[in-house]
């Protein structure tokens, strides 16, 4: 059996919670995950990955500790491991990542914004 296409509007209409990430497909040891974002998320780094941020729909900005990275429609950004950083989008903006297995969204902050790392949808 051949893969099936993976529409990113119907994943994305099964999503209704913010800064909650959804797997949506496995390659190798990564995971593509999509997310609805709004508002602040918390500071954090990943001391052992980089992080990838698509934005599908939307606009955002990441903030750095020396600066401001942002993104709308149809445009990326690699976040070096271990960089602190925090996702911000003032409207609903949707974001595919591009991620190890068992990266947690918090990174190294923890809280009460961590999602499950391996909730699929």
């Amino acid at each position: 059996m051949p893969p099936q296409a993976i529409n990113f509007h119907d994943k994305l209409q099964l999503i209704s919670e913010h800064w909650s990430p959804k797997i949506i497909a496995r390659m190798n040891d990564t995971h593509l995950k999509l997310v609805k974002i709004q508002g602040e998320f918390v500071w954090h780094s990943h001391p052992e990955t980089d992080e990838v941020f698509v934005v599908l729909d939307g606009s955002m900005t990441i903030e750095f500790r020396d600066g401001v990275v942002t993104l709308n429609n149809g445009e990326m950004v690699v976040v070096p491991k271990g960089v602190e950083h925090r996702p911000v989008a003032a409207e609903e903006c949707s974001v595919l990542l591009i991620e190890p297995t068992g990266t947690v969204n918090t990174g190294d902050a923890g809280g009460d914004m961590t999602a499950p790392p391996d909730a699929w949808v």
